[in-house]
């Protein structure tokens, strides 16, 4: 969708959804942030916070959306619009719809498990009793490029830790050279005039080996 559909409004809830997500890379979560705003107003934040929390629902849209359902005491938000920097999930697109939200905007799209046209597009399913209107691809460059940025780090420290595992593990090994000599059993070649029935013999010192 084109920016030039957007509002300079719309613009700047985006940079301050940008700017949660940036907390979430500060603790080490994938950085996704969102705001929600009523009549222009901003009343809740989030970021995404799942890890830090023990909590698979603490997406950043899942976040905000309880801090204005408390700020407000109304768990239906119609009067409110949601700027995140991901496209909702399908968790999160649900949620919004029964929170009766009047407008989601989000940034960059999600070609794995976004729920707003990438994969599928629950917003649109004419059976459902609530339509949420939707908008995508505000300052979709900059919120792409914090995420590609966060997975690129963090593979780049995950390959550095296995090499220094690797290089742990070697530390711990020995030479060759350095172990010590395996002992070699004594060897004893008999010929033909000690070549004896062995029926006859009451011990193997007979043959010449030593107790």
């Amino acid at each position: 969708m084109s920016e030039s559909l957007f509002t300079p409004a719309d613009e700047r809830a985006m940079r301050l959804a940008l700017d949660q997500a940036l907390n979430a890379a500060l603790i080490g979560e994938v950085p996704v942030g969102a705001v929600i705003l009523r009549d222009g107003q901003l009343i809740a934040t989030g970021y995404n916070r799942p890890i830090t929390t023990h909590d698979p629902s603490a997406h950043a849209e899942m976040v905000a959306l309880r801090h204005a359902a408390e700020l407000l005491e109304n768990y239906r938000l119609p009067d409110c619009e949601l700027f995140v920097t991901l496209e909702p999930c399908a968790m999160c697109a649900m949620a919004l719809m029964h929170a009766r939200l009047k407008r989601v905007v989000f940034g960059a799209w999600d070609p794995k498990t976004g729920s707003a046209g990438s994969v599928i597009d629950l917003f649109a399913q004419p059976q459902l009793n609530h339509h949420t209107a939707v908008q995508g691809g505000l300052l979709a460059e900059p919120c792409g490029d914090l995420l590609r940025e966060f997975f690129a780090r963090r593979r780049a420290e995950q390959k550095a830790q296995r090499q220094r595992e690797r290089e742990a593990l070697a530390g711990l090994q020995v030479p060759a050279a350095e172990l010590p000599a395996i002992p070699a059993g004594e060897a004893l070649e008999l010929d033909a005039a000690q070549l004896v029935d062995l029926n006859d013999l009451t011990s193997f010192s007979d043959l010449g080996f030593k107790p």
